[in-house]
């Protein structure tokens, strides 16, 4: 058997069905983004590594991003996250610019990560960000949008949960603990990766990364209260400006919700299936610095991101897809008796395309079983026979491909017809 050429490792291909979805997901990112007032933007698929050197983690920079020397000899990267773009090009305009910008973008980004379910080598992510402002109200702001995602899809509370932490909060109990500034940053991957580990090789890496018995004894205490936000002025702020932006329902304190990039700094927040199937359905915070650390000036921001792999999965477990999802994008078919018909049947179609339907032409004379079959097999609604008898008598035989009626209509009837009949069944 000949054997056919395969994707690269990590990739998908998106057929109709897949596309579908894809398009889903940004039409309704782009809605939620909009209603709270953001606007779209894009930046290069492709960056300089220093971008994210100093900024977004060893961890990413050297296992996870896919970098390579162009022509010249400079290190190039596919982009495995968007923030850092935004910051640079924030920094590159920022004294022209009205604050607070709300920025938000779709596109496809790369990471060098073992395939997996829900993980994939390339994927295509919704960001949005406020900059300009420092706030807990502000912070409310992106998790209500993130809420508000989850409701348009479909996802409920007792369904999908957004847990909520703060980087200063933990900071200042790490100082408690008597934990060195110089390992935090290593405390912080520990946390990030609790549930990743066994409890052993949990507390084999807390040994490892510099922490005592005492230290490690007071993380687990810290990780079990789930009363830690009460000590954050930040964070109670936080939970009064979700109330009264409506998704108090989903949203909760989680003190072992951490994120895993260097450049956060206060409000950090992940989306989880309840259930623990799927976790960091969608993630970020706060970053005060990274404006800063591309070049400009300091800048407040606060953002998140959902990729679209695990939101799939997701949808698909609860039952959230739409069931026309993969409809046709055209519920009309005209077919072509013969060749002679075949110049009347593009009229035709242009013709009712002129009024606003979507509507396919059979591409050739073939037997109308033939064509008829085609259309319902894809999922159209109606199909328009156009025969000699017909075009003699200026008629157009309209047929609902469901349940076999057919009737008859003057084809000066046709399009108003047929936006009746597709009305109905809407």
């Amino acid at each position: 058997m000949k054997s056919t050429i395969q994707p690269v490792k990590g990739t998908r291909d998106f057929y109709p069905e897949d596309m579908a979805l894809r398009t889903y997901l940004y039409n309704a990112a782009r809605k939620v983004s909009e209603s709270f007032g953001y606007q779209e933007y894009d930046a290069p698929f492709l960056e300089t590594i220093d971008l994210y050197a100093a900024k977004s983690g060893e961890e990413l920079v050297k296992e996870q991003a896919f970098v390579f020397p162009d022509r010249s000899g400079d290190l190039i990267t596919l982009r495995p996250e968007l923030t850092p773009s935004l910051a640079r090009m924030i920094a590159q305009r920022q004294r022209q610019l009205a604050y607070p910008q709300r920025w938000w973008s779709w596109g496809p980004f790369w990471r060098y990560e073992r395939p997996q379910k829900g993980r994939t080598r390339e994927f295509f992510q919704w960001n949005i960000d406020l900059l300009g402002v420092d706030s807990p109200e502000a912070d409310a702001e992106l998790a209500a949008v993130a809420a508000r995602f989850l409701r348009e899809v479909g996802l409920a509370p007792d369904q999908v949960r957004l847990l909520a932490n703060n980087r200063r909060l933990m900071d200042s109990e790490f100082t408690r603990l008597d934990i060195p500034v110089e390992i935090r940053p290593a405390v912080l991957r520990l946390i990030d990766r609790r549930d990743k580990l066994s409890p052993g090789e949990w507390a084999a890496y807390a040994a490892e990364i510099g922490l005592n018995a005492a230290q490690f004894a007071g993380l687990q205490a810290i990780l079990a209260d789930s009363e830690l936000y009460r000590k954050s002025d930040e964070l109670q702020r936080f939970f009064t400006a979700v109330e009264a932006l409506g998704v108090s329902d989903y949203v909760q304190f989680a003190p072992h919700i951490i994120r895993g990039l260097d450049y956060y700094t206060g409000m950090v927040f992940e989306c989880w299936d309840n259930n623990g199937e799927f976790r960091a359905i969608l993630g970020g915070g706060r970053y005060d610095n990274l404006v800063g650390a591309v070049g400009g000036d300091p800048l407040p921001g606060v953002g998140f991101a959902m990729g679209d792999v695990v939101m799939g999965l997701v949808l698909k477990k609860y039952d959230c897809l739409p069931a026309d999802l993969a409809a046709p994008t055209a519920e009309v078919l005209v077919t072509v008796f013969d060749e002679s018909g075949l110049s009347d049947a593009y009229r035709t179609g242009a013709m009712l395309r002129q009024g606003g339907l979507n509507v396919a032409v059979y591409p050739e004379p073939a037997k109308l079983g033939k064509q008829l079959k085609y259309a319902d097999r894809i999922g159209m609604r109606l199909a328009v026979v156009l025969g000699p008898d017909e075009r003699a008598a200026g008629l157009l035989a309209i047929k609902d491909l469901k349940s076999g009626a057919q009737v008859n209509v003057p084809e000066a009837e046709a399009l108003e017809f047929l936006r009746d009949q597709l009305a109905v069944r809407d």
